[in-house]
């Protein structure tokens, strides 16, 4: 396994640090990407931060009303599957 090169940067008066270009494209962080920041015992961890707030099924189960008799999974397999077709068909 090789060793990957020692990267620096520094804080601005601003307390703001400027990622390597190496490290924003391999993560793909463009302008406006927003991170989470965690203190670790070892340093500071930056990770992407979610682009949804988590949920649990209780809380958005529902949330699309549908008024008509319900379907069976036989009419909702065959309507992905037609939908899969439509979407990948080729000319």
């Amino acid at each position: 396994m090789s060793a990957r090169p020692s990267l620096s940067t520094t804080v601005s008066t601003k307390g703001q640090v400027i990622l390597p270009a190496s490290v924003r494209k391999a993560r793909d962080w463009r302008a406006g990407t927003r991170l989470v920041v965690e203190d670790t015992a070892d340093g500071v961890l930056l990770k992407a931060a979610p682009l949804f707030a988590p949920t649990r099924v209780e809380d958005v189960f529902g949330s699309l009303p549908y008024s008509g008799k319900p379907k069976t999974i036989k009419e909702m397999n065959a309507a992905v599957l037609a939908e899969a077709r439509r979407r990948y068909a080729r000319d």
